[in-house]
């Protein structure tokens, strides 16, 4: 209590709106005559580790898995309704991009919690984009900051206006019949 008896409130800290991962690509053989491997995301890691990027994890006959490096997440007030579709989906991802910089080298372009802005990424011509499963510390961060700022909307339906029949009929002379 304060001097004047009212009760001090002290302030809540809200969620963190921005984050580091780690991001867990594979350089996976392939057995068609075009190419002779493809490279993919295939996890994210709750924290970003003291691994240089590019880092080998592990390699085995048919696959070579990298720490590719840190990458900040961005979490935006106007999409808690996307980041709640995320995780009720039942499977919650990151969707990470790389982007090729040379001839088989790549970086990690972006990651993102929001399902639709993932799957647009998708659309872009020689990116690579992949859905990765979100870690459970992750899917924390995300639910902290849904529940601190989500607002529900209320849908409604817009209404079209009715047509006029009478103002149909009185077309400017010499529009009769033609297309508009």
């Amino acid at each position: 209590m304060t001097s004047d008896d009212t009760p001090q409130t002290l302030p809540q800290r809200l969620p963190e709106d921005r984050f580091e991962v780690g991001i867990i690509v594979a350089r996976r053989r392939l057995k068609g005559p075009w190419a002779s491997h493809a490279w993919l995301p295939v996890a994210a890691l709750p924290a970003a580790p003291q691994a240089a990027p590019w880092t080998q994890l592990s390699e085995t006959e048919d696959e070579a898995t990298f720490y590719a490096g840190a990458h900040e997440v961005m979490l935006h007030i106007a999409e808690t309704a996307h980041y709640r579709d995320n995780l009720v989906s039942g499977r919650p991802s990151l969707w990470v991009t790389l982007h090729a910089t040379a001839e088989d080298t790549y970086e990690v372009a972006s990651v993102t919690a929001d399902p639709y802005e993932g799957e647009s990424m998708a659309e872009g011509i020689g990116e690579i984009v992949e859905a990765v499963p979100m870690p459970p510390e992750i899917q924390a961060k995300l639910l902290a900051f849904f529940e601190a700022f989500h607002i529900e909307r209320k849908f409604e339906k817009r209404k079209r206006d009715r047509a006029d029949p009478e103002a149909l009929a009185r077309r400017a002379p010499g529009m009769q019949g033609k297309p508009e």
